[in-house]
């Protein structure tokens, strides 16, 4: 299993193909199998990397650095040393976040595109954005639930992440890849990610970008998605009419051939 080491931790991750680096980045307590759909089909075109963040997945399970800062520190590492130029970062949920956060430590330079999956610039409900998933009461019960409560907790969020439930073997494999990480981090993680706002530093994130979200809102609005599009400084938005938080898994065929046309069009 390809493993990449941090000193101390060690990031799993599944690399395909060849040419320009696409690199997806999964959301809070998800991993990388999540892109099992799209990895066969860029890995024609493209060097294909779906990474595994650290406690997430199949990477090492240590205690401590689960911040979005320190997730984008570790992916700039793991660029660096693969020597990944000219990548196109996908983003999806809380992977946006960490593509924010590595263009607020090291700049874009790097990259060539962003793909940003159905993900508010901020998920905390402040007083001049209402669109945010969380006010206090609710972040505070969503942390205890954690502690208490974590397999319930995490069988109610997947029934938000999607427009119709998923069949059983598919909620099944969900469940799994959620409930590896660890109460402590995952509730560690969600705090931190949940009290981030990008709105301020979105015209750092200067390369092309596409806005991706499902039109069922159970967990993002489209407004968030509107708001990106027109924030960011080269954006365009899709709206996935029969997804919810996850359109890669709902509409595989179509977001992949959006996001393949859309690599395609980078000079």
């Amino acid at each position: 299993m390809p493993r990449f080491d941090l000193g101390g931790c060690e990031l799993y991750f599944e690399e395909r193909g060849r040419g320009r680096p696409v690199v997806f980045l999964h959301g809070v307590w998800m991993s990388g199998r999540f892109f099992r759909r799209q990895l066969p089909y860029f890995s024609a075109s493209y060097r294909t990397i779906a990474l595994d963040l650290r406690a997430h997945g199949r990477s090492t399970e240590v205690p401590s650095g689960h911040t979005i800062a320190t997730y984008a520190r570790d992916l700039r590492v793991f660029l660096e040393r693969l020597e990944l130029e000219g990548a196109v970062l996908v983003g999806w949920s809380m992977g946006c976040m960490v593509i924010w956060d590595y263009v607020k430590q090291f700049g874009d330079g790097r990259l060539a595109a962003a793909v940003l999956i159905e993900q508010s610039p901020s998920d905390f409900r402040w007083p001049d954005w209402p669109l945010g998933a969380f006010d206090l009461p609710a972040l505070a019960e969503a942390m205890a639930r954690l502690q208490t409560d974590r397999d319930a907790f995490a069988r109610d969020f997947i029934s938000l992440m999607f427009k119709r439930p998923p069949g059983d073997a598919d909620r099944q494999w969900i469940f799994d890849e959620i409930t590896r990480v660890q109460e402590s981090i995952a509730g560690s993680i969600l705090f931190n990610q949940t009290l981030q706002d990008y709105r301020p530093l979105l015209g750092r994130l200067t390369v092309p970008s596409l806005v991706v979200v499902g039109r069922d809102e159970k967990l993002v609005p489209v407004a968030a998605g509107e708001y990106l599009a027109r924030r960011l400084p080269d954006a365009r938005l899709l709206v996935f009419e029969e997804s919810g938080h996850c359109p890669f898994l709902e509409e595989p065929d179509r977001f992949n051939e959006e996001v393949h046309r859309f690599i395609q069009s980078l000079s």
